[in-house]
């Protein structure tokens, strides 16, 4: 029988937290939360029709954290998001993307924005928790997910203007 303080040793060695899952470590699996870390924002600017909006998004640039996005999210700002750029992480240049929203309990809109930087599509207040893909329709280089109804509150459209420091 392994007591207490083995069992707490293992679990600091093994790096996981009070709920077995690792952190920390940059590993995580996709059908669990995992310990949020703060993350360095990237001011997004939109420039549409009726003036200019400004966010400031997290980033995520690598495989894993295009792959995790939104996921499990609770604690989304208005004037929040994630940009995924490049897109796709592994580079070669604009191509379709499909998200989906499989474990993201927020709605959101998804923004997919093609190499000059206007926007090609936007899939307004995506359905929480949905494996349903949802397509670029065209090409893109980068997708910014914004809250659920930010795009249509703002009057942001297909055709304006995104930009951040790349």
């Amino acid at each position: 029988m392994i007591g207490t303080k083995a069992v707490v040793a293992i679990v600091a060695a093994l790096g996981l937290g009070a709920t077995g899952v690792a952190v920390g470590t940059g590993m995580f699996s996709h059908d669990r939360p995992v310990d949020e870390t703060a993350k360095a924002t990237l001011p997004v600017t939109i420039t549409s029709a009726n003036g200019t909006h400004a966010f400031r998004v997290e980033r995520a640039v690598t495989p894993a954290e295009q792959e995790r996005g939104l996921m499990y999210r609770t604690d989304l700002k208005p004037d929040g998001g994630m940009s995924f750029y490049p897109y796709p992480a592994t580079g070669g240049g604009p191509r379709e993307a499909s998200f989906w929203m499989k474990n993201t309990p927020t709605p959101l809109d998804i923004l997919f924005i093609r190499a000059d930087g206007t926007i090609a599509t936007i899939a307004e207040n995506t359905v929480p928790f949905s494996q349903t893909p949802v397509p670029s329709r065209e090409p893109v280089a980068a997708v910014l997910e914004l809250v659920g109804g930010r795009t249509a509150e703002l009057g942001i459209a297909e055709g304006d203007k995104v930009s951040w420091a790349k």
